[in-house]
C-alpha cells in the first residue's frame, strides 16, 4: 500500500503507510452495507454483507491487522476527493506534475436499473475504476480482507473467472475463502483511446510485509498510460451453480464455440448469458457501464426528489443523500452510523458500536424525510417501528435498540486483540445500551407516530391499541430514575430530558386521540400525568438559585445541554424567562461555567458529571444544531439570537469533512470524533437548515 508524500508529523503504520484520521474519509453506500474510502484511495472500513455484519476490512481500527483495499499511485501526489454531483458514486483525484489520476468508487444498489430488466438481477458489487487523465501513472493495488473482525484466518488463491470474456486477455481472479464467508475480486480493461492497447495486469497472492493479517494478500502493480482504464469489482461469491456440465457449457461458449456455429462470438454472448445465474452474469464492460450509469442515475434521481429550496440546499442535499446511504433497504430501518468503535476522544475508551438503528432516533429522522417529502422512506421507518410495538413487552416497554434486521440480540464484547482507531481502547462491537432503562424513547416514540399521522399514512386500530398500551406504561413510570439519552454507565437519576419526553409521550398520545377521535378509555388519567409531570420538571428540574434547568432532580447544579429540546418539542415556548436563562448558561465557554466552545455545544462537562464512563469528548454536532434550533426558536421575539443562530450554523458547516460528512462529535482542534457519518448530526442538520431558512425568511419557526 503507497502513499502521498508523508507528513513528518503525521502517525503512520509498520508499513509506513500514513494512518488517517476520521475525518479523512468518504462513504459509499448501496443501502444494504457501506464502505470508508480514505483520501489516499484505501477502502478502510467495510462490512459484507450487511451493515452489522463482520469487518472485512477494518484498516480504521487497526492499521496493522484491520485489512484494507488499496489502489494508490507510487508516485508523490495530493489527493482530492468529491462525490459526483446530487450523487453517492465518489471521485478520488491524484494529482503530481507528472501525471493525474482518478478513482471512481461506488456500491451498487438495488434501484440502478434504468432499463427495469427483468434478466438483470441485483448486484451488490464493490466497483473500483482507475484511470490515468494525463501522463503515465504508476500503482499498486492491494486486497487485504480481514474477515470476522480480523479473527478469522483465510486462504488466497488465484482461479479461473467463468464471468470473463474473450474480450480479456486475462482468464484468473483472486478469491477469498474462509468456512464462513467466500469473496472474489475481478477485474476488466480497457481503452478509451483508440491508439492505445488496454493495459496489461497480473494478479499475485502476497504476504504483506509489516502487517498482522490471518492470511495473503491479492495485490497487483501496474501503470495506466492516458485513456487507459481497469476496473476491479469484489463482490460475495454465492452459489453459482449450474443444472449439469452440459448447461455449463451451452452457458459459456468460446471462441471454437461461435465458429462452429457460424455466429459472431458477441452476438452468441449475448445469447447464452441468460443461461446463467442471474447473480453471476458475464462481466462485460457495457454491464459495467451501465452499472455506473444506472448507479449515477439511481442517486440523482432521488435527491431529485427534494422539495427543499431554501439558503442551504447543496447541504441539506448531502445530508439526505448520507442519511440514504444509512437505510436498511430490507426493513426500512436506519443504521445510527455504518462504524464501530471509532473513538469520542482519541486514546480515551469511548469507543461504541452505532450500526444499529436506536428508537430515540425516530422522531428527528421522521421529521427531517418528511420536510424533504421523502414520504416512501419516512413511511418505510414507521413501519419498522410499528412492528418493534408488535413485539413489546408484555407491560408495554421497548427495547431501546434493535438491530436492522428488527432483532434484540446485541451482545456487546471487546475485542482486545485489535489495537483501536490511534490506539484508543477498547474496541468494542454490539451494544450493552440495549438493556439499559432510557424512558426517552417513548417520547420520540409518540412525537414520531404523531407527526406521521400529520403528514403520512393514517393509523390502523390495532396500532393504536398497541399505542394505548405503550402510554398507559408511560405513566406508570412517571417517578422512575433511568439512564437517559446520553446512555451513561453510571447511577440512574431522574433525569431532565427523559421527563421533558416522558411529557411528550403522553401529551402526543392525548393529540392523536383527539385529532383522529380515536376513543380513549384512560384520557383523564393521562391528562392528570402529562400535567403532574411538567408541574414537577417546572419545580424540581429548575435551580432557583443559578437560573436554569438542571441536568436532573438530583445533580442541580449540572448543566446538560440535552434541555435544549424543550422549544423543539414544544414543551415550553423559546421565549419563556427560565429557558432563556437556562439558553444564556449553555453559550458561555465551559471556562465561565457554560457548554459552548468555539461555537460548537458539549453535552455536558464531563469533569463535573460523572456518566460512569470517564474519560474526555469532543462537542457534539447534535447538541449544536438544537441549539441553533433553540436559537432560531428564540429569535422569532429576540432577534439577536436568530443573527447568533445563523452564525453557529455557518460554524458548525464548517466542521464538515471535504465531502460535508460530519461525525458525532468535534475535536477541540476541530476535526471529527466517533462514529462516521452519524444519522443524527445529518437529521438534525436538515432540520435546523429548514428552520432557520423559514425564521430569516420571515416565516417563524416550524411546528
Amino acid at each position: 500500500m503507497s502513499s502521498p508524500q508523508l507528513d513528518p508529523n503525521a502517525e503512520a503504520d509498520a508499513a509506513g503507510v500514513p494512518i488517517r484520521g476520521i475525518q479523512d474519509h468518504a462513504l459509499i453506500g448501496n443501502l444494504r452495507t457501506a464502505a470508508l474510502v480514505s483520501i489516499d484511495g484505501s477502502i478502510e472500513s467495510m462490512c459484507i454483507p450487511y451493515f452489522d455484519s463482520p469487518s472485512v476490512f477494518a484498516r480504521i481500527i487497526d492499521a496493522n491487522k484491520g485489512g484494507h483495499f488499496s489502489i494508490t499511485p507510487t508516485w508523490p501526489f495530493k489527493p482530492k476527493q468529491s462525490y459526483a454531483p446530487n450523487s453517492n458514486i465518489l471521485v478520488t483525484k491524484f494529482l503530481s506534475d507528472d501525471g493525474v489520476a482518478m478513482i471512481t468508487d461506488l456500491l451498487v444498489p438495488r434501484g440502478a436499473n434504468r432499463t427495469g430488466s427483468q434478466s438483470r438481477s441485483f448486484l451488490p458489487w464493490l466497483i473500483r475504476k482507475v484511470e490515468s487523465i494525463r501522463g503515465t501513472v504508476p500503482f499498486r493495488m492491494e486486497c487485504a480482507p480481514a474477515f470476522n473482525y480480523c479473527r478469522d484466518k483465510h486462504e488466497t488463491s488465484l482461479v479461473d473467472d467463468d464471468t470473463i470474456t474473450s474480450e480479456c486477455a486475462h482468464t484468473n481472479k483472486g478469491l477469498f475463502t474462509t468456512p464462513a464467508l467466500s469473496l472474489d475480486l475481478r477485474y476488466l480493461t480497457w481503452t478509451n483511446d483508440g491508439c492505445i492497447n488496454p493495459p496489461n495486469l497480473e494478479l499475485k497472492v502476497e504476504e504483506l510485509k509489516g502487517r498482522d493479517l490471518l492470511g495473503p494478500a491479492v495485490t497487483s502493480d501496474f501503470e495506466l498510460e492516458e485513456g487507459q482504464v481497469v476496473v476491479f469489482v469484489f463482490r460475495e461469491v454465492g452459489d453459482f451453480s449450474y443444472a449439469n456440465a452440459e448447461h455449463r457449457r451451452v452457458a459459456n461458449p468460446n471462441p471454437e464455440r461461435a465458429q462452429t456455429l457460424g455466429v459472431p462470438l458477441d452476438k452468441l454472448l449475448e445469447a447464452t448469458s441468460r443461461l446463467r445465474p442471474k447473480d453471476n452474469p458475464n462481466m462485460t464492460k457495457a454491464l459495467l457501464n451501465a452499472l455506473m450509469r444506472d448507479t449515477h442515475l439511481y442517486w440523482q434521481g432521488w435527491i431529485g426528489k427534494s422539495k427543499y429550496k431554501g439558503r442551504w440546499r447543496e447541504a441539506v442535499h448531502r445530508s439526505a443523500l448520507v442519511l440514504k446511504m444509512l437505510v436498511f433497504e430490507e426493513t426500512g430501518a436506519i443504521v445510527a452510523a455504518p462504524t464501530f468503535s471509532l473513538p469520542e476522544h482519541l486514546s480515551g475508551q469511548r469507543n461504541w458500536d452505532y450500526r444499529f438503528t436506536w428508537v430515540r432516533d425516530t422522531s428527528f429522522t421522521l421529521y427531517a424525510l418528511i420536510r424533504l417529502g421523502f414520504t416512501e422512506e419516512a413511511n418505510n421507518y414507521m413501519d419498522f417501528i410499528l412492528a418493534r410495538l408488535k413485539d413489546r413487552n408484555s407491560d408495554g416497554s421497548l427495547q431501546i435498540v434493535y438491530t436492522i434486521h428488527g432483532g434484540k440480540d446485541l451482545e456487546e464484547l471487546e475485542l482486545t486483540h485489535l489495537d483501536g482507531h490511534k490506539g484508543s481502547k477498547p474496541v468494542r462491537i454490539g451494544n450493552g445500551a440495549a438493556d439499559h432503562l432510557q424512558l426517552d424513547i417513548y417520547g420520540e416514540l409518540m412525537d414520531c407516530i404523531y407527526l406521521a399521522q400529520k403528514y403520512s399514512k393514517p393509523l390502523s386500530w390495532d396500532s393504536w391499541v398497541a399505542i394505548r398500551q405503550v402510554v398507559d406504561y408511560v405513566c406508570t413510570q412517571l417517578e422512575t430514575p433511568d439512564l437517559s439519552i446520553w446512555e451513561v454507565r453510571g447511577q440512574k437519576k431522574n433525569f431532565l430530558y427523559s421527563k421533558v419526553m416522558l411529557w411528550v409521550a403522553v401529551d402526543r398520545g392525548l393529540r392523536l386521540a383527539d385529532k383522529r377521535c380515536l376513543p380513549c378509555p384512560n384520557r383523564m388519567k393521562w391528562l392528570d400525568a402529562r400535567d403532574r409531570i411538567y408541574e414537577q420538571i417546572m419545580e424540581k428540574g429548575w435551580n432557583d438559585e443559578r437560573k436554569f434547568f438542571s441536568q436532573s432532580y438530583e445533580a442541580r447544579e449540572t448543566l446538560d445541554s440535552a434541555v435544549l429540546i424543550m422549544p423543539l418539542v414544544f414543551f415550553m415556548s423559546a421565549a419563556d424567562p427560565r429557558f432563556v436563562s437556562t439558553l444564556e448558561h449553555i453559550l458561555k465557554t465551559p471556562e465561565r461555567g457554560g457548554l459552548t466552545a468555539n461555537n460548537s455545544v458539549y453535552r455536558y462537562n464531563t469533569k463535573n458529571s460523572d456518566d460512569g464512563v470517564g474519560g474526555e469528548e469532543g462537542a457534539f454536532s447534535l447538541c449544536t444544531l438544537w441549539c441553533v434550533e433553540a436559537m432560531t426558536r428564540a429569535g422569532v421575539y429576540d432577534r439577536p439570537y436568530l443573527d447568533r443562530a445563523q452564525n453557529m450554523f455557518m460554524d458548525f458547516l464548517g466542521y464538515g469533512n471535504h465531502v460535508e460528512l460530519y461525525s458525532e462529535e468535534i475535536s477541540r482542534g476541530g476535526e471529527g470524533l466517533g462514529n462516521t457519518p452519524q444519522a443524527f448530526s445529518h437529521v438534525t442538520l436538515i432540520s435546523a437548515a429548514f428552520n432557520l431558512d423559514r425564521a430569516l425568511g420571515g416565516g417563524g419557526s416550524a411546528v
